[in-house]
């Protein structure tokens, strides 16, 4: 299977785990089944918007929704059923280090499941010092491992990479964190990319978190696709921004070549998902937002 990825791809992303139990539900540790039964039904429902998406003209061959197997198992299982293009995590949540959910045993999960993309999360910063160096090294050995086994077996890698700032690099932005991300992370994203590319990791689509500049967009491009790797696309992140920076982000990346859409998750479902549990707004007018959200969105980037 050659590298890369063909076509737009607009994924609607809720494979939040930790995070979501935690700050849409207030719930610490492991949930008790029925905590994870009124999780599972949540997930439900953001998805349940996506189908309505699909319904009211979101496009069926670039619409894609990426979902747990924790509390989006049934989700997961009905959309491949229904041959939509999913995305399933391989990552365990709620840590800074990237490791396997589910250790050895993540080509048997990947295989029962048969996403179209299987995804990571990365925390990578290059300039991070000698505990992060040992960090990197640590997650990229497994990385590899994940991106030999993938394309081993004609399978599509989806990498999620973040760069958070070190203390230092936070001071030299003068404790801005906007400045941090105007000013120094698109060069430690490039450097970042270097050193995986150079460990031969190859994913097929890079997640990018949103540049305000679209001379970073295209350098993130151009890096991505070098040597050979002319299949390669990224896709837009939305960092759960408010709709004005994703917009932004969304423009910035918007026509140059490589760049083939976004996967936005909270700045879609967030609001809609409060009111259904706060009982401010019914299911169906629950899923009705998530959608008119997403439509949205696609319609920015298509402009």
């Amino acid at each position: 299977m050659a590298l890369g990825y063909s076509g737009d791809l607009y994924i609607l992303a809720f494979d939040h785990r930790g995070s979501f139990q935690k700050k849409m539900f207030g719930i610490e540790g492991d949930p008790t089944a029925e905590q994870t039964e009124t999780i599972t039904d949540a997930k439900r429902v953001i998805f349940e918007g996506f189908l309505t998406a699909l319904g009211e003209g979101a496009p069926r061959d670039a619409g894609g929704l990426l979902v747990d197997e924790q509390f989006g198992a049934d989700v997961a299982k009905e959309a491949h059923k229904e041959s939509l293009l999913l995305a399933m995590p391989v990552e365990k949540s709620g840590q800074d280090e990237f490791d396997f959910d589910h250790g050895d045993d993540f080509g048997a999960h990947i295989e029962e499941f048969d996403p179209a993309f299987s995804k990571v999360l990365v925390r990578y910063n290059p300039e991070g010092g000698r505990e992060m160096a040992d960090m990197n090294r640590r997650q990229s050995e497994r990385l590899k491992r994940l991106s030999d086994w993938l394309h081993d077996n004609d399978r599509k890698f989806l990498f999620e990479l973040l760069v958070p700032a070190t203390e230092d690099q936070m001071q030299t932005a003068g404790g801005d964190s906007d400045r941090y991300d105007q000013e120094l992370r698109p060069k430690l994203m490039l450097a970042a990319i270097r050193e995986l590319l150079a460990q031969g990791i190859e994913p097929d689509i890079w997640k990018i978190e949103g540049l305000d500049k679209r001379e970073d967009c295209e350098a993130i491009s151009e890096l991505v696709r070098s040597d050979g790797r002319s299949g390669v696309v990224c896709v837009v992140l939305g960092r759960g921004a408010d709709d004005a920076a994703v917009d932004h982000w969304l423009r910035q990346g918007a026509g140059v070549p490589g760049y083939v859409g976004f996967a936005i998750g909270r700045t879609i479902w967030w609001d809609a998902l409060k009111g259904y549990l706060s009982g401010d707004l019914s299911r169906e007018d629950a899923a009705a937002q998530v959608s008119t959200n997403y439509r949205r969105f696609i319609a920015t980037y298509q402009s």
